[in-house]
């Protein structure tokens, strides 16, 4: 069943409402107590630790996506639910992420937020939905309808000339002996592109880095491929997938390909990393930059 730009429209204001009233809930809960527990998947503390609030978050954005699934027959998938494979089976699935940045949140850290997309099942994105609980800010995008900011049509500035490059990061990648590397090397990149200087942005969770990344252009905001299965999955990029594609950003693999957002074998995305960048040519060079890297 192909959903029409009507239905589109309609399912993206249930994702807004819910993602605004999840977020809520998670507001409600700084600077309280709260159960924090590891879970036995992903390789870094970032991806193994989970919130009480997590799941009550979840719990809201269900209520609101469930006569959703019902009616159009659509799949699930979400961070705190075991992959149904749902999503493979249906010609849509909603993939929820109801607390990004759980790190940062138990840390009393600004970089949280929910993150709600419907995509299809060829791995297109459809509907892209991100709430910023902390700034109050609503990201939205539906496909060929365009990227959206507290409900204002949202596009990237034309002149950025002397503007600084701002890197975004997840924590993990200071960890690897290739950062300084990649510092040097975007220090070079500022200057192929004119920017005044480097600016290293602190790390939040992987949808409000994207997020942010937008509204501190030029950017970028990239990891490395890993071998060893972990990191961030389907529900990290979809919905910042969509705001990028529509806001006409881009986004692609660190080796310029679509990221591809319903693989059979995993929801894990390690295989082929990820890079947002502001523009394609500043893709290219980051892209320029990982090869380089891999030839030392």
């Amino acid at each position: 069943m192909k959903l029409n730009q009507e239905i589109l429209n309609q399912l993206c204001e249930v994702a807004k409402n819910a993602a605004m009233e999840a977020g809520t809930l998670i507001n409600s809960y700084r600077n309280s107590s709260f159960e924090i527990h590891k879970k036995s998947t992903g390789n870094s503390e970032a991806a193994q630790v989970v919130t009480e609030v997590d799941f009550k978050s979840q719990e809201i954005i269900l209520n609101h996506l469930k006569p959703t699934i019902e009616t159009y027959d659509l799949g699930l998938l979400t961070e705190e639910t075991t992959d149904d494979k749902s999503r493979l089976n249906k010609d849509y699935f909603w993939c929820i992420d109801p607390l990004d940045g759980t790190l940062p949140f138990t840390e009393n850290m600004p970089g949280f937020g929910v993150s709600i997309a419907l995509i299809s099942v060829d791995g297109t994105p459809q509907i892209g939905v991100v709430f910023d609980p902390v700034k109050n800010i609503l990201y939205h995008a539906i496909n060929n309808q365009g990227a959206y900011k507290n409900e204002s049509s949202w596009s990237i500035p034309k002149d950025t000339s002397n503007n600084p490059l701002n890197f975004y990061y997840n924590r993990s990648i200071t960890k690897q002996p290739y950062y300084p590397y990649i510092l040097k090397e975007l220090e070079i990149i500022a200057l192929q592109i004119e920017a005044e200087e480097l600016i290293i942005n602190p790390p939040y969770g992987t949808v409000i880095n994207a997020c942010q990344a937008l509204d501190s252009i030029p950017s970028c905001y990239f990891g490395f491929p890993k071998q060893k299965e972990g990191g961030g999955s389907l529900w990290d990029y979809a919905a910042v997938a969509c705001i990028y594609k529509e806001i006409g950003a881009s986004v692609s693999d660190i080796f310029g390909n679509p990221l591809d957002l319903n693989q059979k074998e995993s929801t894990y995305m390690n295989k082929n990393g990820f890079l947002f960048s502001s523009n394609s040519k500043l893709s290219i060079l980051i892209q320029n930059l990982y090869n380089k890297q891999q030839h030392k």
